[in-house]
């Protein structure tokens, strides 16, 4: 024989339907307005990041065409013109258009003898915590390398630290400044050795390479065999 359906569990079904439909009406008369509104704000604020993105793209491309016209300019012969368009330049933009904006400034100041106006640029690019590191590094380097014979060697020392060492991208120059400071201090072992470390890296250019073993020799380090020999 067939059971009666469950009256009690039907009713209840019923009731719990119910209640979440006036749970859902509450709801939206509740929270709809403030839902609307924030939907609305997240689509313009997604707007608005999309088109900030495109005028940041649009804005780059600006700038690279400018630095690529002061280049053109440049190789014209047209050097006079170009300060005052690099400075703006870099105080417009940032990233790798800012640091090249720079860097070619220090450039000409250092074709126009003006080396500390070149050290200011440099010294600019290396304390710009939103520059690439490269570019700060590569700084540092150019900046040290100006100031080198009006800076103590402790100084030139502490400051190259970072990148005077086996490994780095900028060791041979870093490392070859470094050591040439551990001369000026009399410190004439460890700058031999320094120079042969410079040698014996396969990373570093071949005229460095070669300028370091010389060195080292003349400081009672054999470093001849770096040449040669595979990479330590």
């Amino acid at each position: 024989m067939a059971q009666p359906p469950n009256i009690t569990d039907t009713f209840m079904r019923e009731v719990d339907e119910n209640l979440r439909r006036d749970r859902a009406r509450e709801f939206a008369k509740k929270y709809g307005a403030w839902l609307i509104g924030a939907l609305a704000l997240f689509l313009a604020a997604s707007g608005a990041w999309i088109y900030w993105q495109q005028r940041q793209a649009k804005q780059s491309e600006a700038q690279v065409e400018q630095l690529a016209q002061i280049y053109s300019g440049i190789a014209s012969g047209n050097i006079r013109q170009a300060p005052p368009k690099l400075d703006a330049l870099a105080a417009d933009s940032d990233g790798a258009v800012r640091a090249s904006a720079l860097f070619t400034r220090a450039a000409i100041a250092i074709e126009q003898r003006d080396t500390n106006l070149a050290v200011a640029k440099y010294r600019e690019v290396a304390a710009d915590g939103d520059m690439p590191q490269p570019y700060r590094d590569l700084a540092l380097l150019r900046q040290t390398a100006l100031e080198f014979d009006r800076m103590k060697p402790d100084d030139v020392i502490a400051r190259l630290a970072p990148l005077a060492k086996p490994g780095n991208p900028w060791f041979g120059s870093a490392g070859e400044m470094t050591a040439a400071a551990l001369l000026k201090q009399g410190k004439r072992g460890e700058a031999g050795r320094l120079f042969a470390a410079i040698a014996k890296d396969k990373s570093v250019p071949e005229q460095l390479r070669g300028r370091s073993v010389q060195i080292a020799g003349t400081l009672g380090v054999d470093a001849s065999a770096a040449l040669t020999g595979p990479a330590q």
